[in-house]
């Protein structure tokens, strides 16, 4: 549990550390010194300063922070039987942990002793007393005894619940993913592809044949070139079952347990709901705020989706097909490849993943930050499929630790993220250690892997998040990093996403990985366009996702929804979602962003919200001379550095020169003149 500069690989991400057993001592451990040195905090008899109650407090959890964060990293990425149940026992353990902490009149009287005073505070210093008072508030501080003890009941209970329903969600992708016994129902896919199909049916215990992963969204990754419409109905409805099947891990029941938990412990801390609790906080501020804007472009979105389906089905007419949702991604890709010329599979052998990561995304950071990646070699990881680099300044001083950990696996949770194992921190003098996890199919040990644009795209998206916080340059590892308001936290990792089509940028990574030949022109200008092929569909089941999301925590008693995916359906219709064939991002039992973690509850939105952000920071670097290393530097001083220091909306204004507005997003879309 000793502390680990950023020369050293985190401990309890080691392999000579990961078990259940290594965990649990040091989560005992951590806990049992967080609660002595907070003790020692509050019952401190010196006047309240920065020093001896919020200084304190940041260098008393971060032991805990530590082991906690590699906890959520190797039970996200690489988790056993031991681990789940580790991790289902600490949860509550955690949340009472820290209900303590948030809930101890004790450290409140200090913290507000400090407010009322109102001492003339350094802005970083007065950032973390507005942060840690406003923490002690929303935990219920400052309510009676009798509520502080049933929020942090509830608060266990939801812990709990929130790991339930990701464990469930895990263990129903691997019983669904879809068996395929003969590789002609695989006609389509390419050859790497149908090998990794076949190794991951071995791992499965499959003495033959082929097994199809499932991917945290409805719609499935191999839907686009599958060309057996059964086998393509069969992995659609596979992925729409998770959760729902009414067996062990049916998420349906436990979902309605969280959303009615959120909503008690929102009305104990004076809140209407859950939405109006966590939005608060936001760049945002109301959850009316945000319905407005996203029931504002729900018309349009609508009409371009039902024209991009018309335009779909007179392709499927050729085949006798009638379009279903299994057959969008297919059809869209023939309409790519006949509208813009492009053909992803034709494209793929382009984007080989080391070069993608070399000279597309570490390049770009070059670029732009003046940053450098060195590999490790023989680092002690927690998988052998996790990579380490260092990263340092353009003079050579250290920046801090990535890991990557690209390939999916049984073990692992769906979907890509990044997460940080260390903050960066002056006060602690740590630079950050941060993990970037994908989930893209391993190809045989002799192929190489190749990526399709979204494999691509998401490659650069979370590689934004790792550098909001590793060029974090703050004081306190409470404000570090990618500690911001939830809608602005997508902003940063946006932003990073221009990087993928950079003209250099793209010239030198876009290439054959058997005979090195760049993508012509031609080409390279259709996977420019590709971004921004089929607005219409992937806006409309974005809205439906974020719509849904609040619509569930938005209501008073969600105890009295007896059928959730009924609730579901009649949620979508009044919100005008009429494409049948164009289904939400996430449906709801298996909407693992909301269900197995507090921070995108009745956040998910925050993905568009971001967009708007990131919109208008397009539009300044192309006022500004385009993507270099002088606009980075300001893009890093002013955004990228500050942290959760300082107002978000504050920090945009000052790179901008204005508040930005909806109008870049909805060109960028296409959504200009839409009538719905």
């Amino acid at each position: 549990m000793s502390s680990s500069s950023w020369q050293e690989l985190p401990r309890g991400l080691r392999a000579s550390d990961w078990d259940a057993a290594w965990f649990r001592d040091a989560l005992d451990r951590a806990m049992d010194a967080h609660l002595t040195a907070v003790d020692r905090i509050a019952d401190d008899t010196d006047e309240p300063s920065v020093d001896n109650v919020l200084v304190a407090l940041d260098l008393a959890a971060a032991p805990l922070r530590r082991v906690t964060a590699a906890l959520d990293a190797v039970c996200a990425a690489h988790t056993s039987p031991e681990l789940r149940r580790l991790q289902a026992e600490v949860g509550p353990r955690l949340a009472a942990h820290h209900g303590a902490l948030y809930l101890d009149r004790r450290l409140w009287r200090r913290i507000t002793c400090l407010v009322d005073r109102d001492d003339d505070l350094d802005a970083e210093s007065a950032d973390l007393l507005a942060h840690y008072h406003r923490d002690f508030v929303r935990a219920g501080a400052d309510l009676t005894d009798d509520d502080r003890a049933s929020v942090r009941e509830l608060d266990m209970e939801i812990a709990a619940l929130q790991i339930d329903f990701g464990q469930r969600l895990v263990a129903e992708a691997n019983d669904l993913a879809v068996y395929v016994a003969d590789a002609r129902e695989l006609d389509g896919l390419a050859e790497n592809e149908v090998a990794a199909a076949a190794a991951a049916a071995r791992a499965a215990g499959h003495p033959n044949g082929y097994l199809i992963t499932l991917a945290l969204p409805t719609i499935q990754p191999v839907l686009t070139h599958l060309r057996d419409r059964a086998l393509r109905e069969r992995v659609h409805r596979a992925s729409c079952a998770r959760g729902s099947r009414g067996n062990e891990h049916d998420t349906t029941g436990l979902l309605i347990r969280v959303l009615a938990a959120r909503a008690r412990r929102a009305a104990l801390l004076g809140y209407r709901s859950h939405a109006d609790y966590r939005i608060e906080i936001g760049t945002a501020g109301t959850a009316a705020a945000v319905m407005d804007v996203l029931t504002s472009l729900v018309p349009a979105a609508v009409a371009k989706a039902r024209a991009e389906v018309t335009r779909l089905q007179e392709i499927a007419d050729a085949d006798g097909v009638t379009i279903e949702a299994w057959d969008l991604p297919y059809y869209a890709e023939a309409a790519r490849c006949s509208d813009l010329g492009i053909d992803e599979a034709a494209v793929r052998p382009y984007f080989e993943l080391e070069s993608v990561l070399t000279a597309g995304v570490f390049q770009g950071a070059t670029e732009l930050y003046g940053l450098t990646f060195t590999e490790r070699v023989g680092h002690d990881a927690y998988h052998p499929d996790v990579r380490a680099f260092d990263v340092f300044e353009a003079d050579g001083s250290a920046v801090g630790l990535l890991l990557v950990d690209f390939y999916a696996r049984q073990t692992k949770q769906g979907g890509a993220w990044m997460h940080t194992l260390v903050p960066q921190s002056r006060l602690l003098a740590q630079q950050a250690a941060v993990s970037v996890v994908l989930n893209i199919v391993k190809p045989t040990a002799c192929d190489p892997t190749l990526l399709s644009f979204f494999e691509v795209k998401t490659l650069f998206h979370e590689f934004g998040h790792a550098l909001h916080a590793l060029l974090s340059d703050v004081r306190f590892p409470r404000l570090s990093g990618t500690a911001v308001p939830q809608d602005f936290v997508e902003y940063p990792s946006q932003v990073n996403e221009l990087c993928m089509f950079w003209p250099p940028l793209l010239a030198e990574y876009a290439r054959h990985h058997a005979t090195g030949a760049a993508l012509a022109r031609e080409q390279l200008e259709s996977v420019q366009d590709a971004a921004t092929f089929h607005q219409g569909q992937a806006t409309t089941e974005f809205l439906a996702a974020a719509l849904l999301d609040l619509a569930w925590h938005q209501l008073d008693h969600p105890e009295e929804i007896t059928d959730p995916v009924a609730f579901e359906r009649i949620a979508l219709e009044r919100a005008g979602f009429t494409v049948a064939v164009v289904p939400p991002r996430y449906r709801t039992p298996y909407f693992e962003h909301i269900f197995a973690a507090e921070h995108y509850s009745a956040g998910y939105y925050s993905y568009l919200w971001s967009e708007m952000f990131d919109a208008a920071t397009e539009r300044w670097f192309d006022e500004n001379g385009g993507l270099s290393r002088t606009t980075g530097e300001i893009f890093r001083r002013k955004v990228l550095a500050r942290g959760g220091t300082g107002d978000a909306m504050a920090h945009l204004r000052d790179l901008l020169g204005e508040d930005p507005g909806i109008e870049a997003l909805l060109h960028r879309r296409g959504l200009v003149g839409i009538a719905g």
